[in-house]
């Protein structure tokens, strides 16, 4: 079927005119009667009855008349919605995060984009660095935000740095230590309070006990989740190594304060994640521009 003389027919039968037809596409009056009937001869159906003025459709005709609408009404819904997938007002985000982004810092930037871009569906996954690099690869994740220290970057993989992550030494505000500068000896003969052996900060202290020589600290208590291990120090027992993200409002609010350790100033990257030599869809290229503002705005 010829769609360009069935939208000129849909015009004829909606105006009930060949020239207002003809004046609302801006082409010729013998164009569109041409044109449809052209179409009248293809389908082997009559379209219109004989009229002396005006048109009249056959039943045949007003009922394709009644289907060329839908057709249309739903081809300029696909426009629509292709102009709005283009400029980032429609689409899916499909987020994969490791814990620190996912938990302290991804939440309010969704927040803040969801608010300018309510047709945008956001999906977040909180994983590992490993699993969020392979659903990235596999194209299950739009981008993944990594925190922490990469000990390989995949190839295939674009890296834009957001931010580096201080990493503190923490204790409660009646701790001996709290506020001071001490030696990293001695800030190691507090019993610390971790999360489980695996966790990526117990394996940056133990790494960096190590590299100066000495013993890694007594790990009194083992949590599996961060909230706990934190609460546990703000209670009043311990020490911990733990991300600034992750207890920077505690330490503002004074139910934590800082250990700061002679020579000692280490950092996790925070970093957006993209796959190599491919255009980003326009929303995720504003969802990223956001969270860059956002940090740069603090």
């Amino acid at each position: 079927m010829n769609i360009h003389a069935l939208r000129l027919f849909y015009y004829v039968a909606e105006t009930g005119s060949v020239t207002k037809a003809a004046a609302r596409l801006n082409i010729s009056q013998p164009a569109v009667t041409s044109q449809v009937k052209r179409l009248e001869k293809d389908l082997g159906l009559p379209l219109f009855h004989p009229s002396g003025r005006g048109i009249s459709l056959t039943p045949f005709g007003t009922e394709l008349a009644k289907q060329a609408g839908n057709l249309f009404t739903y081809e300029a819904q696909i426009e629509e919605y292709v102009e709005d997938y283009r400029q980032g007002r429609k689409g899916r985000l499909r987020i994969a995060a490791t814990y620190l982004p996912a938990n302290f810092l991804i939440p309010g930037w969704a927040a803040r984009f969801k608010a300018g871009h309510p047709g945008i569906e956001i999906e977040i996954t909180t994983t590992n660095s490993q699993q969020a690099f392979e659903q990235l690869q596999r194209h299950e994740a739009d981008v993944a935000f990594y925190g922490g220290r990469a000990k390989e970057k995949p190839e295939d993989v674009d890296w834009l740095e957001l931010l580096e992550d201080e990493l503190w030494f923490v204790v409660a505000p009646s701790h001996p230590y709290a506020g001071r500068t001490v030696s990293l000896t001695e800030m190691m003969r507090e019993p610390f309070i971790m999360r489980e052996e695996g966790s990526s900060t117990r394996e940056r202290l133990v790494a960096l006990c190590t590299t100066y020589g000495l013993k890694p600290p007594q790990v009194t208590l083992q949590f599996s989740g961060l909230g706990e291990a934190i609460r546990s120090v703000m209670a009043g027992y311990g020490a911990n190594f733990i991300s600034s993200l992750a207890v920077r409002e505690y330490v503002e609010w004074k139910q934590l304060s800082r250990v700061y350790v002679e020579g000692i100033q280490l950092s996790n990257k925070i970093a957006v994640c993209t796959r190599r030599n491919e255009t980003l869809p326009a929303a995720l290229q504003q969802f990223i521009e956001l969270c860059r503002q956002s940090l740069n705005n603090n």
